[in-house]
């Protein structure tokens, strides 16, 4: 079979994409080096919906930012992933950084971001009374938000799935030719072929452009670590709280997530490869002593995992979008960093455009279906909706992790609807099973048998994340 559409990566960019051409007669496939999606920068990241008051005005940053709110807000209730329109505030400390606020204001408002204003150190404390008294003024955002990214990524590539679209997973690409069409070759010999190519590769894109033969641009990877705090400091503050950005981003923030904790982070430097993911000790008490100049009595004590994320950037500073002027048929979606996940629905929509333009016929699809259920409707009823639920799914009234409350029901529900949870870490981002307190210390075992049950396995085959990480390798 000879694909319309390849879509070269399962982060959220690629998700949304095979989403966004789903709404037409297609065939698209997701092609993802990893176990499963979302296993990159999209796994990784605040979780933040930027208004859109920060990128420079005219560029593909800003014009997508501020288009792409409205529509993901849209799409993420089709989906029902977690999300919140929380609104954010950015903190000036003095003279100096106040002007720097006023530039931003302006920035918003020439990129068209409604509602903005600037208040004082007593009115930022008035609505987020643990700001710090050396808070001097703040930019007041409502328009921006919070959502989990891994969700939506997840949420949108079985959208994509139930509508038709192919996920083939550990496919790591090795080769590409262009002859009538693409030949895709995967580094384990299966090959696919394509019409048109997307290149949503992350850290990768670069390299995938080259194996195409488009050596137009150099992806740079920055890292940025973060620290995760127990849900009971979750209530700290409900804006997200910015610090005025510099030349290496946004600046370390202090957030809530979408599932009730409180997200601090991150820092920014560059990396060597996509794959530099580990924490460091001078890193995380970057992260802690700057988020502490926001909110001076954030509990530290009370964190229960820390994580490093890495973005792609280009020395541009702007989004790559475009049609190779090199290879017809390739599309590249590339350097997309913050604000990315911003900006997703609006990418989707703007890359199908390109796909127009370069001879792509998109017949509609009358029966395309963007809503999906709700993968935490169970967790949402009351405990007389959940008696009559258990009555008919008994699997549903055992508990297996107890931190965050998921039942087996749950898990095994993870282990079946699109696309498919693999392995442990699959399960955790579906169902947050592991992500509580303990950090799945006591559901581990059990979801473990779960997986290894539901593909007629022996547990020792059950991995973390694919590949090699098996989570036992013998008895003692």
């Amino acid at each position: 079979m000879i694909y319309d559409v390849a879509v070269a990566g399962g982060g959220v960019i690629g998700a949304m994409t095979a989403r966004e051409l789903m709404r037409y007669r297609l065939k698209v496939c997701i092609l993802e080096k990893e176990n499963d999606v979302a296993c990159g920068a999209s796994k990784a990241n605040s979780g933040i919906i930027h208004a859109g008051f920060d990128p420079e005005p005219g560029t593909l940053k800003a014009k997508l930012n501020v288009s792409g709110v409205p529509l993901l807000y849209k799409a993420v209730e089709e989906l029902n992933v977690p999300y919140r329109n929380n609104g954010s505030v950015v903190a000036a400390f003095g003279a100096q950084e106040e002007c720097t606020l006023t530039e931003l204001y302006e920035r918003g408002i020439k990129n068209g971001v409604k509602n903005m204003k600037i208040i004082d150190g007593n009115e930022a404390r008035n609505i987020e009374p643990a700001l710090s008294p050396e808070i001097t003024k703040a930019l007041l955002v409502p328009g921006a938000g919070i959502i989990c990214p891994y969700a939506l990524t997840i949420a949108a590539a079985g959208n994509a799935m139930d509508n038709g679209a192919e996920l083939l997973r550990n496919f790591e690409i090795c080769g590409i030719k262009k002859e009538e069409v693409f030949t895709v070759t995967a580094s384990d010999g299966r090959t696919i072929q394509a019409r048109y190519i997307v290149n949503c590769a992350g850290g990768y894109a670069d390299r995938l452009a080259e194996m195409a033969g488009d050596m137009g641009f150099e992806i740079i990877p920055r890292a940025g670590e973060y620290m995760l705090l127990d849900k009971k400091e979750g209530k700290t503050v409900s804006h997200t709280i910015f610090q005025v950005p510099t030349a290496n981003g946004k600046g370390v923030l202090v957030t809530p997530t979408a599932d009730g904790n409180l997200l601090l982070g991150p820092t920014a430097s560059q990396v060597k490869t996509p794959e530099s993911t580990e924490t460091t000790d001078a890193g995380l008490k970057t992260v802690a002593s700057l988020a502490r100049k926001s909110v001076p009595e954030i509990n530290t004590r009370a964190v229960i995992t820390s994580f490093t994320g890495v973005r792609a950037s280009e020395k541009g500073g702007d989004f790559i979008i475009r049609r190779s002027e090199k290879v017809p048929g390739l599309v590249h979606a590339a350097a997309i960093d913050s604000p990315g996940l911003s900006s997703c629905a609006a990418i989707a929509v703007y890359v199908t455009e390109l796909l127009r333009e370069s001879g792509l016929e998109t017949p509609e699809n009358p029966d395309f279906d963007g809503t999906r259920e709700d993968t935490h409707a169970f967790a949402k009823m009351s405990d007389e909706q959940k008696d009559k639920f258990i009555k008919r799914n008994p699997a549903y009234g055992r508990v297996i992790c107890r931190c965050e409350g998921i039942s087996e029901g749950e898990i095994v529900d993870a282990l079946r609807r699109n696309p498919p949870a693999l392995d442990i870490d699959g399960v955790k981002r579906r169902t947050r099973s592991g992500m509580g307190r303990c950090q799945g210390g006591f559901c581990t075992p059990y979801v473990m048998k779960l997986i290894a049950e539901e593909n007629g396995t022996d547990e020792t085959k059950v991995t973390k994340k694919g590949g090699k990480s098996y989570m036992l390798t013998g008895r003692l």
